[in-house]
């Protein structure tokens, strides 16, 4: 029997989302299925670099930015939306073409709302059953679930009861059909390695924040002896800036690389996005938190890091070192340890 063919699509916004498809495209390869990688940009490069041995292809570009200013982030989103509807039309088309050209045998999108087909198994992943907005969370939420509903099943990387790590975004109230947790997958393992780095910095996350974010750690961080690796986070060959003695500068770190600075670092300082909490908990690391302004997704993430007291948190514009030291007092994130039978998972590629 030949071996069944799954498309993996995640979305380009920042590199969360293709960074946790990586052990699940690891895992399909184990259960002998083939994946085939569908992205853009920076997530595209990502996974080709990642798995060069399979097949990839460029889908349409969602070309999401923020805004310098955090407040204003919802209601661009909002002006955006004629612009991701189009982008959604787009991906499907695209994806029909990439069906009858390869003869897929199921679907994964990863929040790529427009990545399925009528006629396969198709699987959307999403830690966000829950969607958070503020004063529009109710609708924000309702919308997301509607599309979800388009799907055969929800796959949610997370723990299915207490403990767990995404809180109200992964947990509705209400039970909702289809939906199936994955538990914490990461493409990390947790290794007893001499501590080389203090600080770790792994930057992520779409522009023009992500470089901010870089210009105030950078200007703090120099004020310190400390040793400390910074990874900008940024998928190309461009020399980095120039490194202060104390501090050690990568543009981006891959697979074993990236496994290894991790697991020698004491302290990581990031972003609070979900994939970045997953790989931290796997690993069992210290952590502090900086959300992404205007996201009320990572604000919700760090805060509630912080009231479990796992990782400690401050605005961006609010960071200095004296912050840092509060880390001694938090226990660092752990996984809630729920293991995923990936063979059940898998089980609904075989049934068409």
């Amino acid at each position: 029997m030949r071996s069944r063919r799954i498309l993996v699509a995640p979305i380009n916004w920042g590199l969360g989302h293709a960074t946790r498809c990586i052990p699940l495209i690891q895992k399909l390869e184990e259960k002998d299925f083939t994946p085939i990688i569908a992205s853009d940009g920076a997530a595209l490069e990502l996974l080709k670099k990642e798995f060069p041995h399979l097949k990839a292809f460029e889908l349409p570009s969602y070309n999401i930015t923020y805004t310098s200013r955090g407040s204003l982030l919802k209601w661009k989103l909002l002006l955006d939306s004629p612009h991701i509807l189009k982008n959604i039309k787009k991906e499907k088309r695209a994806t029909q073409i990439l069906v009858e050209k390869l003869n897929l045998h199921g679907i994964i999108s990863d929040s790529r709302f427009g990545v399925r087909y009528k006629h396969l198994p198709n699987v959307f992943i999403t830690h966000q059953l829950n969607v958070l907005s503020g004063n529009t969370t109710f609708l924000s939420s309702r919308l997301h679930q509607r599309y979800i509903r388009k799907y055969d099943e929800c796959w949610v990387p997370d723990a299915p009861g207490k403990p767990n790590l995404s809180g109200f975004l992964g947990h509705p109230r209400a039970q909702q059909e289809a939906v199936k947790y994955m538990g914490i997958i990461s493409r990390f393992e947790k290794k007893d390695l001499p501590q080389v780095y203090e600080y770790m910095v792994l930057l992520s996350g779409p522009e023009p924040q992500r470089s901010l974010l870089e210009e105030i750690l950078f200007k703090k961080l120099k004020q310190t002896d400390k040793k400390i690796l910074f990874v900008r986070g940024v998928v190309n060959k461009d020399q980095p800036p120039m490194a202060a003695p104390n501090i050690v500068i990568k543009n981006y770190l891959f697979g074993q690389e990236l496994e290894h600075a991790l697991n020698s670092s004491n302290v990581v300082i990031s972003r609070s996005g979900y994939t970045t909490l997953m790989d931290l908990a796997k690993l069992e690391k210290r952590a502090f938190f900086i959300p992404t302004p205007g996201q009320f997704e990572q604000k919700y993430l760090a805060d509630r890091m912080k009231k479990l007291g796992f990782a400690p948190s401050c605005e961006q514009e609010d960071f200095d070192l004296e912050k840092l030291k509060k880390v001694k007092n938090y226990s660092g994130l752990s996984d809630p340890g729920f293991i995923c039978d990936y063979s059940g998972l898998f089980s609904l590629f075989q049934s068409k």
